[in-house]
């Protein structure tokens, strides 16, 4: 569980026609596969995406005759990797949409499923508002999947921003935290690199964050720079604005070596919050 491997993200622009992004993506995850990683990650929707009016419209299937999922299963046992589908638009019970991520084996099987928690509800001002709740349903469970080197734990986009959530990932045994993301530019030029280090620190964990970059079919543009950070907050590769993939060495020794150079993760204490008055009132 300790040897060293390639992980890649792989960086592309989902239009709404999903064979068109699925011919793009199964070449870049071809691409990366050559150049040695077995470990490849895709980002948020990385099949299919439009934003209309703050609303987001992925493209939805159910799992049992999603094409996203054969396709990927065939390139994970064609290369012989494991690949995380970033996420997919799952038709979920009712009929409401699952923002669902896969991490598929060498095999193609399915290993892990995560549904993404916290939805993306914001006002960013300048008539910039997103309503993923409208469309999308959330799920309640965080995972965590083993895989031949650690293990990893699952999460989407938004749910960068709640460092408790990783927390309870890495006191689960999670070395790698998988952050799959459509970021906005906006909210990425001021906070991608900073959140995605800030996660690696606190938990001592490497971050493999594969992120869509370019302007969406309705309006919406996504930042890129998909990332990879070592557990020291270094970061190992960053995709920069175009279509791509990264790749970077992942050592998962070094998150047992950063953990215990600044063991936070044992470290937690109950406390009270009070609210107190001061002297001069």
């Amino acid at each position: 569980m300790s040897t060293s491997f390639k992980a890649a993200c792989v960086q592309n622009r989902a239009t709404p026609d999903v064979a068109h992004n699925l011919e793009v993506s199964l070449r870049l995850v071809r691409q990366a596969a050559a150049a040695g990683a077995e470990l490849i990650c895709l980002p948020e929707y990385f099949s299919g995406l439009e934003t209309r009016d703050g609303l987001f419209h992925p493209a939805a299937f159910h799992e049992d005759s999603h094409p996203v999922l054969p396709a990927f299963a065939a390139a994970a046992r064609e290369l012989g990797v494991w690949v995380h589908l970033g996420s997919l638009g799952v038709i979920g019970p009712g009929g409401r949409i699952l923002n669902r991520g896969y991490v598929l084996t060498p095999q193609g099987e399915i290993a892990a499923r995560y549904d993404k928690i916290h939805l993306f509800d914001v006002k960013l001002g300048a008539g910039k508002e997103y309503r993923e709740s409208a469309t999308i349903a959330p799920g309640g469970a965080a995972v965590v999947v083993s895989l031949p080197w650690t293990t990893m734990g699952l999460s989407i986009c938004y749910d960068l921003r709640f460092a408790a959530l990783y927390r309870d990932l890495a006191q689960a045994g999670a070395r790698i935290l998988a952050v799959p993301a459509a970021f906005t530019r906006m909210t990425g030029q001021a906070h991608w690199h900073i959140l995605n280090r800030a996660r690696a620190i606190e938990t001592g964990s490497f971050v493999i964050s594969p992120c869509q970059y370019g302007i969406l079919a309705g309006g919406g543009e996504c930042y890129g720079h998909s990332l990879i950070v070592d557990p020291w907050g270094e970061v190992l590769a960053d995709g920069g604005e175009g279509e791509g993939f990264t790749i970077a060495e992942i050592d998962p020794a070094k998150a047992e070596a950063a953990r215990e150079r600044i063991p936070t993760l044992r470290h937690d204490r109950p406390f009270a919050t009070a609210n107190q008055r001061t002297a001069a009132q």
